[in-house]
């Protein structure tokens, strides 16, 4: 499970609902929930944020703060 699931299994959020609301379809919220290898657009990010109705900053926080720049 990746981290977008973790998430939206933490909050209980039906995929079906949310792939609706950000214009997507639940085949791709199920990808980016459960496949490693899938990469959340940004604009895929600001519209979950927007339909979970959660800060968008926190949002791409909790789903990128581990990344970090190399030295």
């Amino acid at each position: 499970m990746t981290k977008l699931g973790s998430y939206l299994t933490k909050r209980s959020v039906n995929k079906s609902d949310l792939a609706r609301k950000i214009g997507a379809t639940k085949q791709r919220i199920d990808k980016l929930s459960n496949d490693d290898r899938s990469k959340l657009l940004l604009s895929e990010a600001y519209l979950i944020a927007l339909a979970l109705k959660v800060d968008v900053a926190d949002f791409v926080e909790e789903m990128c703060g581990d990344l970090k720049l190399i030295d």
